[in-house]
């Protein structure tokens, strides 16, 4: 993860195009994890969509984190699981996967994101920092707690909720350094220029 700034979700629902091309395209553009977020699969039909995935991410030279399921990420070789806080704890993930595998968390608060750490993830995310487009959130932690989550902990985190062209500079003068996307990217007619666009923001700080 220590060169990963640009987290791209995707699903083949949320895509405007096809989602082996949008996963290409976000990866030339500076995409180095894509996370599968498929809600609406049957547990068969998620089984092939990974698979496919981890072709298609192997091809793109980028890692492959599947959303929810260490089950589903076990069995095509994933390279890690995202969790939510109602998913699987960290250390069952971790007997499915391997010590090696990439687990990530999602947290809302200093709690979460405390205990996150304690469990042993290997990065978090951080937010819903603002309104998105492709989940709906009973409340926004916003850039107060990314923020304070920044400094609380050395984990990679990525600012997540709503993080597009429009509100990339706010999370990124709020000390963000990673950020996780979805429609931004997923929706674009040139994924590969929305990712370049974040990176470029990104990148402006970072190598000040």
């Amino acid at each position: 993860l220590r060169d990963v700034r640009l987290c791209a979700l995707l699903s083949g629902e949320s895509c405007a195009a096809a989602l082996d091309w949008t996963i290409a395209e976000a990866a030339a553009g500076g995409v180095g994890m894509v996370q599968l977020r498929e809600k609406q699969l049957s547990d068969r039909d998620l089984l092939a969509r990974a698979r496919q995935v981890r072709k298609w991410t192997r091809q793109a030279g980028v890692l492959f984190i599947v959303n929810d399921r260490p089950d589903i990420a076990r069995l095509v070789e994933a390279d890690g699981v995202h969790l939510g806080q109602d998913d699987l704890p960290i250390h069952d993930a971790r007997r499915l996967l391997g010590a090696d595998a990439i687990i990530g968390v999602s947290t809302h608060d200093l709690d979460q994101l405390r205990q996150a750490v304690l469990d042993g993830a290997t990065y978090v995310g951080v937010g819903p920092v603002f309104a998105s487009k492709t989940k709906t959130f009973g409340a926004l932690a916003g850039l107060e707690f990314l923020r304070a989550a920044l400094a609380e902990t050395t984990l990679p985190a990525f600012a997540i909720g709503g993080i597009d062209a429009t509100t990339i500079d706010a999370v990124v003068v709020a000390g963000a350094r990673r950020v996780a996307v979805g429609h931004a990217i997923a929706a674009a007619d040139d994924p590969r220029r929305a990712a370049r666009g974040l990176m470029e923001a990104l990148s402006a700080v970072v190598d000040r």
